[in-house]
């Protein structure tokens, strides 16, 4: 057998950057766009605070369809009040190819190790929660080798995720006080970030009328839950949206 170092050196170099788009939220949206796909994160979400149990489906199941439908991540909601667990992310992530995004109500730094540890390549970080930690909380999210995905939904909001330095941006379109929907959010606050922030448009997305509305307004991504959810047909839904008109 022959040792041929560049050889080796060039199939390292290759299986890496596979590796690397393979956990990297921000690489596989970019690829969507490449492919004149629409980067849909598709949500893991069995409960919701209005609706109450949307749907009973094991998470390796679920995490499958959705890759099969062409989502570029999938969420997966961590925290018991819908119905998730850390449990749920470990199941799909060890099914899947594609990045996995943490999303809870992440209010301490041991929180974002714990989502290191069970695989996360991503994690959501929540603006109003946060305010003035949200910086100190992107760069341990960044250390330990993932993405932080900082979520605003108001004006005042956008100071604290532009200070982060995140790239990924994500606009919630519902206020967590009232839990009222308006796709507005999304439009009023896009003009407002930076044009190389990548803008992920989170909630009340319930239509591919309600889809193209945020991509008009500028969003890079969109990241879907409650009905996707709801179809009968999961890998259908996905790919309706994502190969949406």
């Amino acid at each position: 057998m022959t040792f041929n170092f560049q050889k080796i050196k060039e199939n390292k170099v290759r299986e890496i950057n596979i590796l690397k788009q393979n956990r990297s939220l921000i690489m596989a949206i970019e690829k969507k766009k490449k492919e004149g796909l629409i980067p849909i994160i598709a949500e893991l979400k069995r409960m919701s605070p209005i609706e109450g149990r949307i749907r009973k489906i094991e998470p390796e199941r679920a995490g499958l369809e959705m890759e099969g439908g062409g989502a570029c991540a999938i969420s997966i909601l961590t925290c018991q009040e819908f119905g998730g667990s850390l449990d749920d992310l470990m199941r799909v992530k060890e099914k899947v190819k594609i990045p996995v995004l943490r999303k809870d109500f992440i209010v301490d730094e041991f929180q974002i190790e714990q989502s290191y540890f069970a695989g996360a390549d991503a994690v959501l970080l929540i603006v109003s929660l946060l305010e003035e930690k949200t910086k100190k909380f992107v760069e341990r999210t960044h250390q330990l080798g993932m993405e932080a995905l900082v979520e605003i939904h108001s004006e005042r909001e956008i100071k604290f995720a532009l200070d982060s330095e995140a790239r990924l941006i994500g606009i919630n379109n519902r206020d967590l006080k009232t839990l009222k929907k308006d796709l507005a959010t999304t439009e009023k606050l896009i003009p407002k970030t930076p044009k190389e922030k990548i803008i992920v448009a989170e909630s009340g997305i319930e239509s591919k009328e309600d889809l193209m509305r945020v991509l008009r307004s500028g969003a890079k991504a969109v990241l879907i839950g409650t009905s996707i959810m709801k179809a009968k047909n999961i890998i259908q839904k996905v790919k309706e949206y994502v190969n949406a008109k």
